[in-house]
């Protein structure tokens, strides 16, 4: 049973699932948002060139129903006609098209984005197969594409039949109007009947959408295995992500020791603790740990520094409490103030002694200052 259950797709699709399908042409797309959009783009269109192209028609109407007698009798000169027409009809229908085009652009992309894929546009031989054609006609999927169609047929039907009750008394109006009056009324009303409708798909594209994200995901749905899977062809197996742990441990740590010869002193506990201290006077900041670590590595801290010649202190307290609240490359914290204070004080004291411009240094007491929530 367990194992049966691991089969089953019940993993949302991982961001790598969802990037391979999309490089296959998989996401999610909705026709009744293209056909939306599309229809809508119709609707504004119409209302906004409508006047211009009805009286632009007008126009080349007239030009080709008034020839005069070499134009009707001459081929050649009825030709030379088509230029002024079309010339005329450049910016009504163009800007039309165009805005048609933009529609059925922007209603394409705008659930999905924009996408392509080489291996969509492959031909793929088990498309051909009458057998899974046929499966695909009369499968799960075009039952419910049926059924989508027949509600949308019938929601719009409704709607178009509400929309006819509400304006009926208006369009009988119109046969006892004026002419051309009741042409330009008649037009205006169904112009703005059009614009009703198509909005009336917005309900539709409300529905569609969302379910056609839902249906995307759940095709893409990933059983744990392959999950466990993908997450092991990522990260790598776990022997080669402890491998490169390591190595960049072993980097870190490299790096970590170049820094210790810049150090101003070495605190240490010296069976357990070393930390390297860095502290610039002319700057801002406070002393700062460039290097810190315990047993093999602390060793390691002090051997380093012993050849550089940087001082070595003795504090275990002060050094434990900076080893644990100090991260690597950061500044001391605010409590600790004091205590390095005094023993970077003394290693300077120091310095100057032995270079003989100085004082022997009084030597440090056994307890330096350290708060008690410090110390470890």
């Amino acid at each position: 049973m367990a194992e049966d259950s691991d089969q089953e797709r019940t993993e949302d699709p991982t961001p790598r699932r969802l990037q391979q399908a999309r490089e296959k042409g998989q996401v999610a797309r909705s026709k009744e948002l293209n056909t939306a959009a599309v229809l809508l783009a119709s609707a504004f269109g119409m209302l906004i060139f409508g006047q211009s192209l009805a009286e632009t028609l007008a126009k080349v109407m007239k030009r080709m129903f008034t020839l005069n007698y070499d134009e009707a009798h001459d081929v050649n000169q009825m030709m030379s006609a088509w230029p002024d027409v079309l010339v005329q009809l450049i910016f009504p229908m163009g800007g039309f098209i165009a805005l048609l085009f933009v529609a059925t652009f922007a209603g394409t992309i705008l659930m999905g984005g924009l996408t392509f894929s080489a291996e969509a546009m492959a031909p793929k031989l088990n498309k051909m197969s009458p057998f899974k054609g046929f499966k695909r006609m009369f499968g799960v999927q075009a039952l419910v594409e049926l059924l989508k169609a027949l509600a949308k047929f019938v929601f719009i039907a409704l709607f178009a039949y509400l929309l006819l009750s509400f304006k009926f008394e208006e369009i009988l109006h119109i046969s006892i109007e004026d002419f051309p009056g009741n042409i330009a009324h008649a037009v205006q009303m169904l112009l703005l009947m059009f614009i009703i409708l198509c909005l009336s798909l917005l309900f539709i594209v409300a529905i569609d959408v969302p379910f056609q994200i839902w249906n995307h995901t759940k095709q893409l749905r990933m059983t744990k295995q392959e999950v466990r899977d993908e997450m092991k062809d990522v990260e790598g197996k776990p022997e080669v992500k402890g491998r490169i742990r390591q190595m960049q441990r072993e980097m870190a740590q490299r790096r970590m020791m170049a820094e210790v010869p810049k150090a101003d002193v070495v605190v240490t506990n010296p069976t357990h603790y070393s930390v390297a201290i860095k502290y610039d006077v002319d700057g801002p900041s406070a002393p700062r740990v460039i290097a810190k670590g315990n047993d093999e590595v602390a060793m390691k801290i002090r051997e380093i520094a012993r050849e550089k010649e940087v001082p070595i202190m003795v504090a275990p307290p002060l050094a434990r409490a900076i080893y644990y609240t100090t991260k690597l490359d950061k500044e001391i914290p605010e409590g600790l103030f004091l205590a390095v204070a005094q023993v970077l004080a003394y290693v300077y004291q120091m310095e100057q002694f032995k270079k003989g411009t100085g004082k022997r240094p009084t030597p440090l007491p056994n307890e330096l200052p350290i708060p008690d929530e410090l110390k470890h």
